[in-house]
């Protein structure tokens, strides 16, 4: 079973309300995506400046995927990541202190400066990670909706990766097993068009959705420019999976506005510029969705500036608080490295 959605061409949102959802929700899921596009405006500036060590992959352009999914979950709901997994972390609850002091390699970063840009992991909200592999993470949300299973839990695990990751055989592996046990567990494909520097469409013969189909497993299309429309296919998922219904596979249409990662800055030789200019002016998913909320009544123009503005201040204050921050002292070198428990003291077989 595969439902479809066109992605839409322009800004102006045609997205409806969903029943049951609050002035508050919706300014809420507004908020996130503007939090996301501040902290990559912010990561980016870091990278430029040489503050940030490594690289970096910007999520700006695909922050309805992580809001509309993220805002679907409950804090005890699980996700995994991928390399380009700020716009993750940030939708399921992580603070821009920590995770810019993960970027700069301080001590007060979520994995105290070890991780960097493509392994932020927040367990106390249910992140257990970026993976800088590519689908690396798969297992690992596999696993996570297994446990949830053998505990007798209604958590659900919501598995992020990109269309370029659906080349990983661990995919089908994984998707075989979930969909022999129904496991709790939503597979979203993040498909921005391109793997890298090529184009989807030159490397993955015949459809992302018909990857998930041919193991029984009901895949969706959906537009994930529209937050509204990612969140409300989520909603439903999530819930079917709590009654033991899964699992899922959605592939979000979305676009990144960077390039594969910070260093990638002449993109020509891919893809033009007249294409990103269309995606920045026509399918802006924080712009469509300013619009849309500005139409319903939920805010006025002045008040999502106010907001903005907020943001912005936010951002800007972490920033700094995260370049004062200590590095971590050379005495924890091999702190989380090695196991802790004497080995001796472990059973083996149960």
């Amino acid at each position: 079973m595969t439902a479809k959605t066109k992605t839409k061409t322009s800004n102006r949102s045609r997205a409806k309300a969903q029943p049951g959802l609050s002035k508050e929700e919706y300014l809420r899921m507004y908020t996130q995506m503007v939090r996301i596009r501040n902290f990559e405006d912010n990561a980016n500036q870091l990278y430029l400046s040489a503050k940030m060590p490594g690289l970096t992959h910007m999520y700006s352009g695909e922050e309805a995927v992580a809001v509309g999914v993220c805002e679907a979950l409950k804090d005890s709901d699980r996700i995994t990541s991928t390399h380009r997994g700020h716009g993750h972390c940030v939708a399921k609850g992580a603070n821009y202190k920590q995770m810019f002091c993960e970027l700069l390699g301080k001590k007060e970063g979520y994995c105290r400066g070890k991780g960097g840009s493509m392994h932020i992991a927040d367990q106390s909200h249910g992140n257990l990670g970026a993976n800088a592999i590519v689908g690396g993470s798969m297992g690992m949300a596999t696993g996570s909706a297994l446990r949830s299973r053998l505990l007798g839990v209604d958590d659900v695990t919501v598995c992020f990766f990109g269309d370029g990751a659906t080349a990983q055989g661990l995919l089908y592996e994984v998707m075989n097993m979930a969909a022999l046990w129904k496991l709790p567990v939503i597979y979203a494909c993040e498909n921005n068009g391109y793997s890298e520097y090529t184009k989807t469409e030159e490397i993955a013969a015949g459809s992302i959705t018909a990857r998930a189909e041919a193991f029984g497993i009901e895949a969706f299309q959906v537009d994930g420019q529209d937050v509204l429309a990612v969140n409300e296919l989520s909603r439903k998922l999530v819930e079917r999976c709590r009654n033991n219904e899964g699992p899922f596979f959605i592939e979000l249409l979305t676009y990144r506005y960077h390039g594969h990662h910070v260093g990638d800055i002449n993109r020509e030789y891919y893809r033009s510029k007249q294409e990103e200019a269309d995606w920045k002016e026509n399918r802006d998913p924080i712009i469509r969705f300013r619009g849309w909320l500005v139409e319903q009544g939920h805010a006025t123009e002045d008040e999502i500036d106010a907001l903005n503005k907020q943001i912005k201040e936010e951002a800007k204050e972490a920033v700094a608080y995260a370049e004062a921050a200590p590095y971590p002292d050379t005495s924890e070198v091999d702190m989380h490295v090695y196991a802790e428990t004497d080995p001796a003291t472990l059973r083996v077989g149960g």
